[in-house]
């Protein structure tokens, strides 16, 4: 998909921003913060962060971030603090914290952590050979970065680390992204997040923006008052795709800007 132009985005915008209750549900690597090699070094750019905070000061309007990471990790990256106003969504929407309540977990079971553990232990010795291969431990899996491999070696570290789950947890939920593979034995998408969050908030529409394949099951659930937005290039469900995390958080703060005129 092209990026969308500037008419066809506020437009959208417009449309949005005047609903009684609004979620802006954003993923954050890629959408708010660049990739980066070191994913814990991830912090979300200057003019993203002034955006979200000029929407968490818009009336009758709810900020969250919906990622792939630990939510124990989201927190760090996204300077997330016991007093902030964001919603959360971590592990895919496995996991959630919210204003007021604190930290939400799922009840799982033991063998299916102790499960966990084994398998992250041996992803580890099977790819201890390649040179730039990061195992990151995730709350119901794990993930295998290979972003800082050539094709050819990232190839053979996923190549090791399929088969291992295949065999040992065939049931598990696999997922592709920037660079890295992930594998959870718990199987919730961004698509349930975003439901979970709608309901929460009792929101009457929704803004969704994600740059990766994961993000997709949520931009193809949206409901026709919401609008899906998609930042890079490449095949998406998303009405809107913008450029960049620069031209994101432009989006964001003309959102912030309209809405706070629109519900004035």
């Amino acid at each position: 998909m092209t990026t969308s132009a500037p008419t066809e985005i506020a437009e959208s915008l417009d449309l949005v921003a005047t609903t009684d209750r609004l979620l802006v549900a954003l993923d954050f690597d890629g959408t708010l913060s660049p990739l980066v090699d070191e994913p814990m070094e991830a912090r979300m750019l200057p003019a993203a962060s002034d955006a979200i905070d000029a929407l968490v000061a818009a009336p009758d309007t709810f900020v969250a971030f919906v990622s792939g990471r630990s939510l124990t990790d989201l927190r760090i990256i996204a300077e997330h603090s016991e007093s902030s106003p964001i919603l959360l969504a971590g592990s895919h929407g496995a996991e959630f914290w919210i204003p007021g309540e604190g930290r939400i977990d799922p009840v799982d079971e033991p063998g299916a952590v102790a499960l966990r553990d084994r398998l992250r232990t041996d992803a580890e010795r099977l790819t201890a050979d390649l040179d730039g291969v990061w195992i990151e431990p995730k709350t119901f899996g794990f993930g295998i970065h290979t972003r800082k491999l050539d094709a050819a070696t990232a190839h053979l570290a996923n190549r090791r680390v399929d088969a291992l789950v295949a065999a040992e947890a065939p049931e598990w939920r696999r997922r592709t992204g920037h660079g890295i593979i992930e594998f959870a034995f718990r199987h919730e998408g961004k698509d349930a997040a975003i439901a979970e969050l709608r309901k929460r908030i009792d929101a009457t529409a929704v803004l969704f923006a994600g740059d990766d394949v994961t993000d997709e099951d949520a931009l193809r659930r949206l409901q026709p008052q919401d609008l899906g937005v998609h930042v890079g290039a490449g095949p998406t469900a998303a009405k809107v795709s913008v450029r960049d995390i620069p031209a994101m958080a432009a989006l964001l703060a003309s959102l912030a800007s309209t809405r706070a005129d629109a519900r004035a």
